[in-house]
């Protein structure tokens, strides 16, 4: 299948962690000296052996990087860049809001560095994300106030799935929504399908980040597909962390038949050296995925994409257009 087919798909990524985005390359010009030219984690048959080691390689490389609100704008300009070349027309995004603490930089100037980063054209929603022990201390004060963050679109669950979910979150999750943020949560990655149904039933959410391993019960699909929840799925991220050993063994086909809608992104592209063209053209190459399927991947990300109506069937029409032509 034609690359250029992948490149023309007006496409999105909605799961994407801003501090596992940051270029390699951007990290490489800053201190040359520090970060090799062909760092052992980016060698194309390269997994993680665990959870926490993939932790240890993103914090050793992304916290030198972001100190200030300055330098969250300097690796997003970089970043968005980068999507603006792949025709990715639409991002979301989240920062880890414990570096606020860290850093001594309130969110909401972080946000705002962020989306002076924005180049036209493209359209970005940035979330907060926080683990499942964020409720306490004085990072539980910023949580509660995050209804107020005009420019946050929502708050996102992430980091090692295997902690439990405490009893704040569920209500704090429905509060949010209550005032119009987005709730998301990962599940069914580290972790089996009863994290996913516990993100959908107890949480509330009906966007999960990956949601993979909700294929182990045909019950928790189907509960993700009549309650109409999306699986924001990043491949190259599961491969690279053995959450599966293989793309032909990666279930995303099986859930997409069920009927459960799937997104497609990169995750950590600063620990998985890959982007979102490579995600697309992973599934032609290594998971039999035919140009229908990519376009319905791609139209999946406009159906949840936060934007107005008129742009959204612009887009699907774009995509439709571009399927059917000769």
């Amino acid at each position: 299948m034609s690359a250029d087919f992948i490149q023309a798909l007006p496409k999105t990524e909605t799961h994407l962690h801003v501090e596992g985005a940051i270029p390699y390359a951007l990290l490489r010009e800053w201190r040359p000296d520090q970060y090799p030219a062909n760092p052992a984690f980016h060698a194309p048959g390269y997994r993680f052996p665990d959870f926490p080691t993939f932790e240890k390689v993103l914090l050793d490389h992304a916290l030198p990087w972001f100190v200030s609100a300055e330098r969250y704008h300097d690796a997003m300009k970089a970043i968005f860049a980068t999507h603006v070349a792949q025709n990715v027309r639409y991002v979301e995004t989240s920062f880890h809001l414990p570096v606020t603490q860290f850093i001594n930089v309130p969110g909401p100037e972080i946000i705002a560095a962020i989306r002076a980063a924005v180049p036209p054209g493209l359209e970005v929603r940035i979330f907060a994300g926080m683990l499942r022990d964020a409720y306490q201390g004085p990072l539980q004060a910023v949580i509660d106030d995050l209804e107020n963050w005009d420019d946050l679109a929502g708050v996102d669950l992430h980091g090692l799935e295997t902690m439990p979910t405490e009893p704040w979150s569920a209500p704090v999750w429905a509060r949010l929504r209550d005032a119009g943020k987005v709730t998301k949560c990962h599940g069914g990655e580290f972790d089996g399908a009863a994290r996913v149904r516990e993100a959908i039933e107890v949480l509330g959410v009906t966007r999960v980040q990956h949601g993979v391993r909700a294929v182990e019960d045909p019950a928790v699909v189907a509960l993700a597909r009549d309650r109409g929840v999306t699986f924001d799925v990043c491949p190259i991220s599961n491969i690279r962390l053995a959450v599966f050993p293989d793309f032909a063994s990666h279930p995303l086909r099986r859930l997409s038949a069920a009927g459960v809608r799937c997104t497609i992104s990169t995750d950590d592209p600063l620990c998985f050296n890959n982007s979102l063209v490579d995600e697309y053209q992973v599934l032609v190459d290594a998971m039999n995925c035919t140009r229908s399927d990519l376009a319905r991947y791609a139209a999946n990300g406009w159906e949840v994409a936060d934007v107005p109506s008129e742009f959204r069937s612009a887009q699907l029409a774009e995509i439709d257009r571009l399927t059917h032509a000769a």
